[in-house]
């Protein structure tokens, strides 16, 4: 059986889609930023004030980068359970081993998009960015946000279709902003989609701001993320049933490169 036409598109809305196999029950509630309890606890139907933004915040897991003087490190927002004990979220990547069964000089190492590596977790808030030549750190936002998933170049190089593949950049899934003014930063916002230098400098919105992203898929052949968002058509800063749902392409060679499809 010919698989080839079954992996030139690649559903990837495990990683910026509504849901995901990986979602425990606190991000089914909806509120995964600012609920201060674990999975052994109910999850309280509140979420992180906009004006109480200051909170303790700790360093998880250092993540090393396809270049040698880059490394990521993931904060994340320290939270307590009901019983007072202090906890924080882990890192954790999406992983696509069946991709390496591709054939035609595909390896990409487990990684979803080939060249990317990806991070996630509950409650993480942040990517400090750090340059080891010059001895230098910077975060990626000013204040704490919701990062839904973080992409970032591989440490080790992957192939497409026997080209060494090297990413340039960062890509960042997350909500930002109290879009829907409900005095919480949560689920219910609208999902933004940054890309940023690989000094982890933002450079722009890949999608514009007055959309939310729902999920992607992966065209291996053009090299393409196909990312389909729902735009807020009434401008209520949230999605609501009936809003149109448009798909644009992302050129992974060159993320600047972006169109609308439909």
């Amino acid at each position: 059986m010919n698989l080839k036409p079954f992996h030139a598109l690649i559903a990837i809305s495990l990683l910026i889609g509504v849901a995901s196999c990986s979602d425990s029950k606190l991000d089914q509630k909806g509120f995964p930023v600012s609920s201060d309890v674990n999975d052994d606890d109910e999850v309280s139907e509140d979420g992180l004030a906009k004006d109480s933004l200051k909170f303790d915040t700790k360093p998880s897991e250092v993540m090393l980068t396809g270049y040698g003087h880059i490394r990521l490190l993931s904060i994340y927002k320290v939270n307590k359970s009901k019983r007072g004990i202090p906890f924080i979220g882990s890192n954790n990547s999406y992983s696509g081993y069946y991709n390496d069964d591709i054939g035609d000089g595909n390896h990409w190492h487990g990684h979803y998009l080939p060249g990317l590596e990806t991070a996630y977790g509950y409650n993480m808030v942040n990517v400090s960015h750090y340059d080891i030549q010059k001895d230098l750190q910077t975060r990626f936002f000013e204040k704490p946000v919701l990062i839904r998933t973080l992409y970032y170049p591989s440490e080790i190089q992957d192939t497409l279709y026997k080209q060494p593949v090297q990413r340039n950049y960062f890509m960042v899934s997350v909500y930002d902003e109290d879009s829907n003014k409900d005095g919480f930063i949560n689920l219910g916002d609208l999902r933004r989609f940054y890309l940023f230098d690989l000094e982890g400098k933002k450079q722009k919105a890949i999608l514009p701001t007055d959309y939310s992203v729902q999920k992607s898929e992966y065209d291996a052949i053009n090299d393409l993320m196909y990312v389909f968002a729902q735009l807020d058509m009434n401008k209520n800063g949230q999605i609501d049933e009936g809003e149109e749902t448009h798909v644009f392409w992302v050129d992974l060679k060159n993320p600047d490169r972006v169109g609308r499809m439909y």
